[in-house]
């Protein structure tokens, strides 16, 4: 299984699903190693499936850091909190989850917009 790391140390995104709020983004950026980068995005694929049947979601994005970056960013809309630690904590996706090799490490933070 993926390392999941926090980006930031006081807000782990375990913590972030407390707060009810939303429409929400999670940005998830993952450290893949070159090697993996393809059998990584078609694991990734059938958990974007999953997660785009799921009530709540509304849209995902997946990034590719540029040159040689090893970085792929997933950025997915969800209608709150509570839809996406539904969908995350569905046996499913826990056992889809549990197949990614343990040298991918996973940073999930929540967000959402404010006005600027």
């Amino acid at each position: 299984m993926a390392k999941l790391q926090s980006l930031d140390p006081i807000t782990p995104m375990f913590a972030q699903f407390k707060e009810k709020t939303g429409p929400i983004v999670l940005a998830n950026t993952f450290v893949v190693p070159k090697e993996r980068t393809e059998a990584f995005l078609t694991l990734f694929r059938r958990q974007a499936e999953f997660m785009k049947g799921q009530p709540g979601f509304v849209s995902l994005q997946m990034h590719k850091g540029t040159a040689d970056s090893q970085l792929l960013m997933n950025v997915a809309v969800w209608e709150s909190t509570e839809a996406l630690a539904t969908a995350f904590g569905s046996p499913e996706f826990q056992r889809m989850a549990a197949e990614f090799p343990d040298d991918i490490v996973s940073y999930p933070h929540i967000f959402e917009q404010i006005d600027v």
